[in-house]
């Protein structure tokens, strides 16, 4: 089943969140005193610059290995009829079109009525920080209508529905499944609710107009403080009665409607009881779903046909347990079960960040682009890695020219690393290679880099690893510097050779393109490729056993 697989064996501890980490140098001989050169000294270094035994190049971090879960064969955004196939659908088309270009002026025309209307509403109000008022409120109900007939246009006549929504006192909070832009314009129209929104909905014509009225929370999905931002306006305008009830969508995108992907904790957090939405579409020949399908040819397909079909269903409302204090994500489970349930789907750990993913894959032309999803839930969770960064990964796998499977080969890799074959760049690939193939996926490189950059002494090993390579103490690394410092792990070459091999790495890690390495190009080039860290792995072991009294750890400050 789609979101199964082994999960990693090795225990993961996070280093303290902090943007400066001071390293400290002490000498400390206290029992149980966990180092660097702890590490260093258990795997049996004596001051020579010759390669661990181990296969595991990444030891001396404190790596036992991971594993990678296997890949899911479920595709959460994949559109089941992105192209138009079949007579039928052919002949329907050529029909409806006359239909469509009447709907599509009746579509304009409600749009620009409900637009004005809600202009009006908006007129002159300025305290926007408290409910609006009444009379403003009912002057949205030309809005609301106009919502209603926008349905009408893509040919939702008539929308089945089955239970009622409970009233705002009994559930202040609604959540629903994300399939398509539909859902939000229904809503609209049948419970006029305060939505959280992405903030660049707000420069939308028309839209961002129509939303304000709705006394929308913005949310930046890739900032902390506005996420937390958010879930305090959520416990506000649903501990309010005279808000309106708040709507979410916790799965945070939209998906094809087969599977329900990983919940955002938003709508959980502040604790209050949740009246579950189920949306479905019903259909034989047209996916109605806002997959990976653009904006244009969804409503397109939708204007000609004759009728579209969709159900909505209210589940009975669901509350934090009181005999006990229910977390947020146990919370989230309970009701994301309780609508899969009713859907009679799959649960995966997909996110927005596998999307991104599958758009990244798209926009460079890969031909199975759904191969680089990985889960995100599962990656954020385990590695407290990012979307961004995520991304940042890809963008290096991708520059590796990966084949039409998404594998890539160890000369590509190799290339992009700026790495010469030698035992220990052939240890760094088989590290990834988890199965063994000669070839490495993204789900490989990604799980084996954040495996790597997560490792509690990765942060003190890259600091120790500068200090090494700055000779003369300048705070600065010279393309000398960085090429005595790696001498060891290079394969004996020619002048000429060696030359080239360190001028490339120097430009790997040059990340300004200042001719020369300061600490935040060190440090920025090992986020990005934190494999290379196993470069400096001699001279960090030669110093640490030169020097065996030395104890490092990080303090937050």
């Amino acid at each position: 089943m789609a979101g199964t697989g082994a999960d990693l064996i090795t225990p993961l501890i996070s280093s303290p969140p902090s943007d400066q980490p001071e390293l400290i140098l002490s000498v400390d001989d206290r029992p149980g005193f966990e180092s660097f050169s702890d590490h260093c000294s258990s795997n049996g270094t004596n001051g020579d610059h010759t390669q661990p035994e181990s296969d595991n190049p990444f030891e001396f971090l404190g790596s036992g290995g991971f594993s990678v879960p296997g890949t899911p064969t479920v595709d959460p955004f994949r559109n089941h009829t992105p192209k138009i196939d079949g007579v039928y659908e052919w002949f329907k088309i050529l029909v409806c079109v006359p239909i469509a270009a009447i709907r599509l002026v009746l579509f304009g025309l409600c749009l620009l009525i409900g637009y004005l209307a809600t202009k009006f509403a908006l007129q002159g109000w300025k305290d926007k920080q408290n409910p609006m008022p009444k009379w403003r409120c009912r002057v949205m109900w030309v809005t609301r209508i106009c919502s209603r007939c926008i349905l009408f246009c893509f040919g939702y006549h008539w929308i089945r529905r089955r239970g009622r929504p409970a009233s705002r006192e009994t559930a202040p909070i609604v959540v629903s499944n994300h399939v398509s832009y539909i859902e939000p314009i229904f809503f609209f129209y049948e419970l006029f609710p305060t939505i959280v929104a992405s903030e660049s909905h707000d420069s939308l014509p028309f839209v961002g107009t129509i939303i304000r009225a709705m006394q929308v929370i913005y949310v930046n999905r890739f900032s902390q403080s506005s996420r937390k931002q958010a879930v305090n306006e959520i416990k506000k305008k649903a501990s309010c009665e005279r808000y309106p009830r708040v709507l979410l969508f916790p799965e945070g995108t939209t998906t094809n409607g087969r599977v329900i992907i990983s919940f955002q904790l938003g709508a959980f957090i502040p604790g209050y009881p949740i009246q579950p939405v189920v949306v479905r579409y019903p259909h034989i020949h047209f996916d109605q779903s806002w997959g990976h399908i653009s904006l244009g040819r969804l409503m397109f397909r939708m204007f000609t046909q004759f009728h579209n079909f969709m159900e909505v269903e209210y589940l009975p409302v669901i509350s934090p347990l009181e005999n006990k204090k229910e977390n947020a994500v146990h919370f989230a489970k309970r009701t994301s079960h309780a609508i899969a349930t009713a859907l009679n789907v799959v649960q995966t750990s997909h996110s927005y960040g596998d999307l991104m993913l599958l758009t990244r894959a798209s926009q460079s032309k890969q031909e199975k682009p759904s191969s680089y999803m990985v889960e995100m839930a599962r990656v954020e969770s385990s590695f407290h890695l990012s979307t961004l960064e995520a991304v940042d990964f890809l963008d290096t796998f991708l520059s590796m020219n990966p084949d039409p499977s998404g594998c890539v080969k160890i000369h590509d890799f190799f290339r992009v690393l700026r790495l010469k074959p030698c035992y220990l760049s052939e240890k760094i690939f088989g590290f990834i290679d988890v199965d063994k193939s000669g070839r490495v996926t993204f789900k490989q490189f990604l799980f084996g880099s954040a495996h790597v950059m997560k490792q509690p002494l990765f942060r003190q090993a890259c600091e120790l690893a500068f200090a090494e390579c700055d000779s003369d103490g300048d705070l600065y690394i010279s393309e000398q510097e960085l090429g005595d410092s790696i001498r060891p792990v290079i394969p004996d070459l020619n002048e000429d050779e060696w030359q080239l091999q360190i001028q490339e790495v120097f430009n790997l890690f040059d990340t300004d393109k200042d001719g020369r390495v300061s600490k935040d190009d060190f440090s920025n080039c090992l986020r990005r490729y934190p494999l290379l860290i196993a470069l400096f792995s001699p001279s960090l072991l030669h110093k640490v056993s030169q020097r065996p009294g030395i104890r490092m750890q990080e303090e937050t400050v």
